[in-house]
């Protein structure tokens, strides 16, 4: 086989030993001298399995406790020299360099130590120097050198040393050097961000080496992918695998009921990120049927998600409906097994995980970056700007709708009731239509409208959105305000008799 290279040398210097075992038992065998040093040196001797010392060959010792082991000539001239250049090899055999056919090298736990919330000292110790050194140069010459710089690439070499007795071809070298790059990037990627401001929108570095694969984007022609660790957001129970679309649909779910945990049971009712039911009641099967109610035709396939343990009734109710994903903290077991019964229905359980601070998008020839809207405006915050004040009913109702319009797709209107959303009107060209379509659709589920809130999501620039929702027994108004005609809004609900407060926080979605 063309490329073909057996591996006659190797130097072994791990972290993480777990699994070594056969793979150094397997070299040794197949009469490969092996050079080491500190812990795995020791290790490997452990094992009967003959090592030469990387300090015979320097003739250095290990020093800066241990910052500096392997950082030498007669190490990297034996990973980097082209064995097809006769100059290289001439330099080898000058200086009594052997030639290194295989490195197997893997990096202190930068991130895990992080993560830890270990002291500064100790996380500045576990920024691997001469394990990413080694790894790009056995990476860069792969020609020459087989790369394996992670502990779950032991088994894939063993498998291929035992099948090929000790040979290697160029296009796995090849493989595994892309592999070792993709290591030595995230790990820089992970520095990187740790010594950088966390709110800094300066430079965008994103390293994600845990992909999904997805049947298909957005549309079938397009191609899809999931880039995190679903398993730590998700326990999926039951169903089909999730699209792209689901997926995008459950981020607005989590977001959205992300801002509702404190409060009591809470079921939202999702379609493309839009809520077409929401509700919160004493128990969590009235909730769920209240956010049917608000628009039980679009509920259809939709998304569902709450903040309580799914229980039987709540269950039998769910599962009279067609819906494509089912996302709560738990369910009862006899719950789980009646949701089960619908082969191709997606339940997940959600885990506390914390999502992401930032929200990334592609934009043009880069990216758009911006702070997550999490901004929650409290009660006591809201600045009554008309002659009315609002009841402590009415206040409840207007703190809802606020967390609801937030959201919404702009340009967006939220109508609500005794904690229920009766109506939205979403992604509208206008104010107005946003809200002349929640009015349709309340209407339409013979919704009473009288004693309802009205939330918008930014200022009205004209009076004719409190106009219209005033003639259909609409009497209490919050928006963020901040209108430079914002007068003529609060001169009609004095007018009116509408009251109307100010947030001071607009929350557009795009």
């Amino acid at each position: 086989m063309p490329h073909t290279k057996r591996i006659k040398k190797a130097l072994i210097s791990v972290y993480y030993k777990d699994g070594l075992a056969p793979l150094a038992e397997k070299l040794h065998a197949l009469g490969v001298e092996i050079y080491s040093t500190g812990g795995t040196q020791t290790f490997l001797e452990e094992l009967n399995i003959p090592v030469h010392a990387v300090e015979n060959l320097t003739s250095y010792p290990s020093i800066l406790g241990g910052r500096v082991k392997t950082l030498h000539p007669k190490i990297f001239g034996g990973i980097l020299s082209r064995r097809d250049n006769t100059q290289d090899l001439a330099q080898l055999k000058e200086f009594d360099i052997p030639e290194l056919d295989l490195v197997i090298v893997d990096l202190y736990p930068f991130e895990e130590t992080v993560a830890s919330r270990a002291s500064e000292q100790d996380i500045i110790e576990k920024i691997d120097i001469g394990g990413i050194s080694l790894i790009r140069a056995a990476a860069k010459n792969f020609h020459d050198v087989l790369i394996i710089s992670s502990r779950e690439q032991y088994q894939d070499l063993l498998t291929i040393i035992t099948k090929s007795e000790g040979t290697t071809s160029l296009l796995v070298r090849k493989e595994f050097a892309k592999k070792a790059f993709d290591i030595s990037s995230h790990y820089d990627t992970a520095i990187f961000n740790y010594f950088c401001d966390e709110d800094s929108k300066e430079v965008l570095k994103i390293s994600e080496r845990i992909s999904h694969p997805l049947r298909y984007g957005e549309n079938p022609h397009q191609e899809g992918a999931f880039l995190g660790d679903l398993n730590k957001m998700f326990t999926q129970l039951h169903g089909k695998a999730l699209s792209y679309n689901n997926l995008l649909d459950i981020d607005a779910a989590v977001n959205l009921m992300t801002d509702f945990q404190l409060g009591g049971p809470t079921f939202a009712i999702l379609k493309h990120n839009n809520a077409c039911g929401f509700a919160s009641r004493d128990t969590l099967v009235e909730a769920y049927e209240a956010a049917l109610a608000g628009d039980p035709v679009s509920a259809f396939g939709g998304i569902l998600i709450c903040n309580r343990i799914i229980n039987m009734a709540t269950a039998e109710k769910i599962n009279e409906l067609f819906c494509e994903v089912v996302i709560a903290p738990d369910y009862d077991a006899e719950a789980l097994e009646l949701l089960q019964s619908k082969k191709n229905r997606i339940i997940l359980k959600q885990h506390a995980v914390n999502t992401c601070k930032a929200q990334i998008r592609t934009a043009l020839n880069g990216y758009l970056v911006q702070d997550k809207d999490i901004c929650i405006e409290k009660k006591e915050s809201f600045t009554t700007v008309t002659n009315k004040k609002v009841s402590e009913e009415e206040k409840e109702d207007l703190f809802f709708a606020a967390k609801l319009v937030k959201h919404t797709k702009s340009n967006a209107i939220v109508l609500v009731k005794n904690r229920q959303l009766l109506a939205s009107g979403t992604g509208q060209t206008s104010r107005v239509d946003a809200l002349q379509q929640a009015i349709a659709k309340a209407k339409h589920f013979n919704f009473d409208l009288n004693g309802a809130v009205m939330a918008s999501d930014a200022f009205f620039p004209f009076p004719d959105c409190v106009e219209v929702a005033d003639k259909e027994g609409i009497k209490a108004v919050i928006q963020p305000g901040g209108s430079i005609k914002d007068q003529l809004s609060i001169d009609y609900c004095n007018e009116n008799d509408v009251a109307m407060v100010f947030t001071g926080v607009r929350h557009f979605k795009h």
